[in-house]
Order: C-alpha cells, then structure tokens, then sequence
C-alpha cells in the first residue's frame, strides 16, 4: 500500500525521467521506496554516498538522473547537507518528509484499493512486463578506479536470488539481520530482496559501522541470519559478548576477503563458521558461495547454477587464470560519466572479472588476486594480496593494506600501509621470510596510519591509498 502511494507521487513528480536516484539508508522505508517506483516503471539508481559529492555527481551524470528521493533526517544525522548542494546542481530533490506531510486522503484510498487490486493497479501504473528492462543502477565501489553505472535488469536481480536460494536455506522461522547499503549489491539483492521476497523477516539498520550497537540488535531481534564484509564481521566480533550472537545460525561474507583471525575469532568466541561468497556488482552480485553442505576452506564456495565460465591465461602467472563469467545474473552493461546514457554491454554476455582463479572440479572457487592487484618487479610478477596475506598472518592485530607505484631501478615497489607505528622494516623482513616470501615480496616502503581508508561496501579504498603512496614515495 505504501509503495503504491509513494511511487504515484514520486512518478508524478519525476514525468519522462527514466531514472530516478536514491539517496537513501539502508531502512525499510527505502525498500518501500524502490518498489513504488518499479509501480510506476521507474528505475531506481542507488546512489553511494561513501563516495563523496564529486563521484555522486558523475554517477548522476552518468545514469541521466533529474529527480533524487532522498530524506531530510537523513541527510542531517549524515552531515552530508554540503553534498547534496553540490550533487543537487541542476537536479530536483524530493524529500520523504514532504511527500509524506502532503498525503491526502484521496491518496489513502488510492493506496487501500491499489493493495486489493495489485494487478490492476500496476497495469494501470505503468510497471513493466519485460523482465529484461533495467531494474536498477548500481555503481561499482571505486576501490581501484572511477565508479560505473552497472544497469541490471529485472532478469538479473531475480535470476541471482533464486540462484543463491537455491544454495542458502531460508526457512519462515528466520530473521535476517541487514546493515550492509542497498547502494551495495550485496546488501541490496543478499541482504534486502532475497529473503524479502521469500516471505523472511528482515530487520533492516542504517550503517554497519557500528560496532557495538549491530551484535546488540541481533541479540534484541533474535536474528539467525548475517551478511556482512571481512572489515565488519571483524568489528563486531571484536566488540560483542559471546552471547549476543547466540541464536545465528548462519553468517554470509563477501565484497572482501575473508581473513584467517576473522574466521577463527567466529569460531572460538561464537561457535559459527562463517561462509564466505564471491561475487561482483556485474553480476548482481553473487557468482559463488560456500555453503553448510558444499563448504571447501580456502575457497570462496561453488559456482552458482547456470552460472558459465572460461579462464584465460595471464603472462606471467602460472596457476589459473582470469575469470570470465556469463549467465542470467550478468548485467545489461555499463554506464560511464564520459558517454552518458549509452549503455556499454558486455561482449557476448561474458564478462570479465578482473580476478586470477582456480577453479577445481567441482567448481569451487580458489581467488589467487586481482589482475590490477598485482604488481611487476624486476621482471617477475608479485601478488599484492598475497603479501597482504602474509603481512597479516604476521600482524594480526594491525591492519594492513599493500600497493605498488613506479620504481627507477625495479620498474615498481610496494609500499605497506599499516595501523602499526613502530613497525620496522627489518621486522617486517624477518617475519615474511619467516612465512616463505620471497625477497621481491618484501614492501620497500613502510607508513604507518591510524587506520586504513574503506569504502562504504567495506571493501579497502586502494584509490586513496594509491594517492597517498605516490605522495610520499619518490621513484
């Protein structure tokens, strides 16, 4: 009923636009919102607020946006009042709270007789048929580049939730606990439209950031279901009471490695195994996930039905290659601020992840890095996440990020960002050849930071820190 009456006066405000943005946190009343304008034909374009005023102002550029819903609370509790005067620039605003301040009752009964006559009404309304036409934009995180308009389509969003349903068992007695971002694809088709299109309770809560107040939720909500990033899981589980967690039965991570102190502290302080998945924006998001059944350590879980795939070789690196995926989960195409509006669709429906896999024969997923992730020194090709790896086996209780940039003698060097000041070189040397690194693996350059720069997906912002490093290290 709600999404009728919202959508009806969203639609009449935003007449011959398409897309329309949403600049929303992640609460019920933004679901409400998305599906009043699937009602009425509209195509919502979740908007990242993380990213700052500059990169929001390109995705609208990018996705043609006129018209943005947003909330007047929201934009003051998130301080983001100088954001939205610059991304505003030649756009209208539409706030909740006037929407709803203006309600009539003729607009009541709308709602009342559109909720008994659901079918009518969308006809009626404009919502499309075509299971193929856009559903929503996304925006990619940014963590190595500009974000992209990534349109998915009603196919897409739908194929992947059944998809991953078809691996995670949802039952009527659970309660999924959800504080990633709908501006997120695994927060908003994992965490939002999976299990409430299933018919599962689903508690909703604006930011995953905080620590203290997310374990105490699920304990008040009785949640048995968790999605979550590494840096997250990571957050609560250092901040919760063991017993805070005790009804779980089941905690989901992707968008970033799962470390190995992250899954053992689930294990020894909650008894819970945390299942890790694979996925990417492109893909709506979910690619592969490891199950309670099909769980293999080490990998980011099975493909998904229907889900195809090629590896094709990368110079330089002997195991596996760089993954190529195509299926009914695989986006329409991109949209970018440099040619906007003109939808960019993936060669022959595959798209490349950009990631080196194996991939064994029961098609689980083994993720050996990035192909941008990895770096060229002296001729011999090095894993940036692998020294991560290592870094943080050795440290773990600091935080630790590694990037490259240009060298005059190697061609390029790494640079370690950690959380640990009194960190020395020699120290650092010690402990990685003490875990098998190799000379080349070694970061040349060491700074120390009070903590490391994340995205609002929590994926690490090696943007930022690619700046940083190129800033303060000469070649």
């Amino acid at each position: 009923m709600g999404s009728f009456i919202l959508g009806r006066r969203i639609a009449a405000a935003s007449q011959g636009q398409p897309q329309v943005g949403v600049l929303l946190p992640n609460a019920a009343g933004t679901l409400v919102t998305l599906f009043g304008l699937y009602a009425y034909g509209r195509v919502p374009a979740m908007l990242n607020f993380s990213t700052g005023a500059t990169n929001m102002a390109a995705a609208c550029s990018a996705a043609q946006i006129s018209t943005i819903v947003t909330s007047r609370r929201f934009i003051e509790m998130a301080e983001m009042e100088e954001t939205l005067k610059i991304v505003s620039e030649g756009r209208r605003i539409i706030h909740l709270e006037d929407l709803r301040q203006s309600l009539t009752l003729g607009d009541k009964l709308y709602g009342l007789w559109a909720r008994n006559f659901a079918k009518t009404a969308l006809r009626l309304a404009g919502a499309t048929r075509d299971a193929r036409t856009p559903a929503a934009i996304l925006f990619t995180s940014g963590s190595e580049g500009v974000p992209k308009g990534v349109v998915l389509s009603h196919r897409n969003l739908n194929a992947n939730r059944y998809q991953a349903a078809a691996r995670i068992a949802f039952t009527a007695q659970d309660i999924v606990f959800n504080a990633l971002p709908m501006f997120h694809a695994f927060g908003l088709t994992g965490g939002s439209l999976l299990p409430v299109l299933a018919g599962v309770r689903t508690f909703f809560y604006p930011s995953p950031l905080h620590y203290k107040v997310v374990p105490e939720l699920c304990y008040d909500t009785n949640a048995t279901i968790l999605f979550g990033t590494d840096t997250f899981l990571m957050g609560y589980a250092r901040n919760a009471h063991p017993y805070d967690f005790f009804n779980l039965r089941m905690v989901v991570a992707g968008a970033e490695r799962v470390k190995p102190e992250t899954r053992e502290i689930w294990m020894e302080k909650f008894g819970l195994r945390i299942l890790e998945g694979y996925g990417a924006t492109e893909c709506s998001p979910v690619i592969a996930v490891n199950t309670p059944m099909h769980f293999k350590t080490g990998t980011v879980g099975r493909l998904l039905d229907q889900v195809q795939y090629r590896l094709e070789p990368v110079e330089g690196i002997t195991e596996g290659g760089r993954l190529f995926v195509k299926g009914p989960n695989v986006m329409l195409g991109y949209l970018r601020a440099d040619n906007p509006g003109v939808l960019e669709a993936p060669p022959d429906g595959w798209y490349d992840t950009g990631d080196i896999v194996s991939v064994d024969d029961r098609e689980f997923v083994t993720i050996l890095g990035r192909a941008k992730r990895f770096s060229k020194i002296a001729g011999e090709m090095v894993s940036l996440s692998s020294v991560e790896s290592k870094v943080q086996a050795a440290f773990p209780d600091q935080q630790a990020a590694v990037v490259a940039v240009p060298d005059a003698k190697k061609g390029e060097q790494l640079v370690l960002f950690t959380t640990d000041a009194k960190l020395e070189r020699k120290t650092l040397s010690d402990a990685l050849k003490a875990a098998g690194a190799t000379e080349l693996m070694i970061p040349k350059t060491i700074i120390a930071v009070k903590e490391l720069p994340v995205l609002g997906s929590g994926k690490t912002d090696y943007v930022s820190l690619n700046r940083m490093a190129r800033e303060q290290v000469k070649p």
